[in-house]
Order: C-alpha cells, then structure tokens, then sequence
C-alpha cells in the first residue's frame, strides 16, 4: 500500500492530491487539441474535465494491483494547477508499475515534468517496492520522451503500428527502469 504524506514538496513544485477546486485549471489543459494529441482521449469539455476530476479526486492512495495514484503539479510560486503526474501499480507479483504526466504546454520545456515523474518513480521504488518501472507514449511525443530519458529510463521497445488511436495506427514507444538502475542514477535535476 502507498499513502503519500501530503503536499510533497521539491524544489519547485508541490505534488498533492487533486481538489474540487482545481477544476478550472484542469479543464484549461484538458480541453487543449495539442494536449490530447498523443492521448486516447479528445479536447474535454467543462463537463467531462468535472467528471474526470472526480475521479482524480479519488486517487490519492495505491492499496491494490491496478490503482492509480493521481497527484495534480502544482506551481509552489504561484499556487496554479499546472498538470499531473500518475503512477500505477501494474502487478503485485511482478512488482511492476507505469509513469505518466500531463502538463499544460504554459509550463512545457522548462524540467517540470521530469521534476514531478521523478517524485512517482521515488515513490514506485520507495513506496511501493517496485522491481521496475515503464513509461509508455506514442512514438510520435519526442518531448514525452526526452523527459522519460532525463529520468535516466532506458528506451526499451518501439512497437510500430500497434494500435488504432483516433481513426490512425500508431506506434508506441516503451521505456523502462528496474530498481537496481534507480538505487544507482545520477540525481534527477528538473532542466
């Protein structure tokens, strides 16, 4: 089981579980075309943003195989909702669990999403004693996948064509790290 203490903190950011009034924000990335580009989902209106907020609402805690720890990203300067970031436990008796974020674009290519995925990946290894952890994207997502590399994951499979996403084939990508290569990384800096 994992229950993170709340709010965490690092140097920028603050990771916490997501609130009623958080729906403005979530609503302002959530709608956005180039945001569910590389996502199975479309632009989200106000009223699926608000169904989906509750349900984000509800993951703050791990305590089965398949749960989802869902924390929104917080500017700690600002107090603005700038995203989230996601961990699933996959499998209880293969250890395994996923990564994954979403940021507003406001927010893209200045480390924030490497700085928050690193908290989930501390807390997959740390917390829940995972033995490895995926990330996985569409092939086409290179910042998605610049961030997952910053995080010291290796790029592990590229799956071409392997799912019908929004009427078109595409090609998935998967990048991994095993608990022994987390004990031994560099430290993650957010740039």
């Amino acid at each position: 089981m994992l229950h993170p203490p709340y709010p965490i903190e690092t140097e920028r950011l603050t990771l916490r579980p997501f609130r009623e009034d958080d729906l403005e924000g979530l609503h302002a990335y959530q709608s956005l075309p180039e945001v569910a580009r590389f996502l199975y989902w479309e632009p989200r209106n106000l009223e699926e943003s608000r169904s989906f907020l509750k349900e984000k609402m509800s993951a703050s805690v791990v305590e089965r195989e398949g749960d989802w720890l869902v924390l929104a990203v917080v500017q700690r300067e600002t107090g603005g909702l700038m995203g989230e970031v996601n961990l699933q436990w996959r499998s209880r008796e293969h250890r395994q669990g996923e990564i994954g974020y979403i940021l507003n674009p406001a927010f893209h290519g200045r480390g924030f999403a490497t700085e928050a995925a690193g908290v989930v990946l501390r807390l997959g290894f740390e917390g829940l004693d995972l033995h490895r952890v995926v990330g996985r994207l569409d092939g086409r997502n290179a910042a998605s996948a610049r961030v997952l590399e910053r995080l010291g994951m290796r790029r592990e499979a590229h799956l071409v064509q392997n799912e019908m996403v929004k009427g078109e084939w595409t090609d998935e990508v998967v990048y991994a790290m095993l608990r022994e290569e987390w004990e031994r990384r560099a430290p993650v800096t957010g740039g």
